[in-house]
């Protein structure tokens, strides 16, 4: 059942980011977030043998993060995967099945794409923060969109 829920977040990010979506923080920051949390709380003992393919999903993340194209449109940064961004998915799939292989060891699924996703973070967020194009607002009744319409324009 995790698996099922796991593999249906990652297709509605990916379905939505091929599309094209405004660029804003929860986006940004959520699946990151949310997947690296419950990674390290499966993660009963961690071995050694999680760290090469760990350290090989961010960098992956990273590279795909290069082949995301940013835009902009309605006055803010728009972000939209590309065939590349497909790619290097598929690519580091296969890298990490096989690194687990070879090592003899596979970090749990949550923490391998969260990582991944926190490399794609880095790099994405670096090439839009050079735009000097805005971020989008986050969606009116987000608590993100809250909490900042509280605290009033930055």
């Amino acid at each position: 059942m995790t698996y099922a829920l796991i593999a249906a977040g990652v297709l509605y990010v990916l379905v939505r980011r091929f599309i094209g979506e405004p660029l804003n923080a929860r986006d940004l920051l959520g699946p990151p977030v949310f997947l690296l949390f419950f990674g390290i709380r499966a993660t009963t003992d961690f071995h050694a043998a999680y760290l090469l393919p760990l350290a090989a999903g961010f960098a992956f993340g990273a590279l795909r993060g290069m082949t995301i194209r940013l835009y902009e449109r309605d006055g803010h940064l728009w972000q939209r995967y590309t065939p590349w961004t497909l790619l290097v998915w598929v690519t580091s799939l296969g890298v990490s099945v096989g690194l687990g292989f070879l090592v003899g060891g596979h970090a749990p699924t949550q923490l391998s794409i969260g990582v991944s996703m926190l490399g794609e973070l880095c790099t994405i967020g670096a090439k839009a923060l050079n735009t000097g194009i805005p971020f989008a607002r986050n969606e009116a009744g987000s608590p993100l969109a809250r909490l900042h319409d509280r605290r009033g324009p930055s």
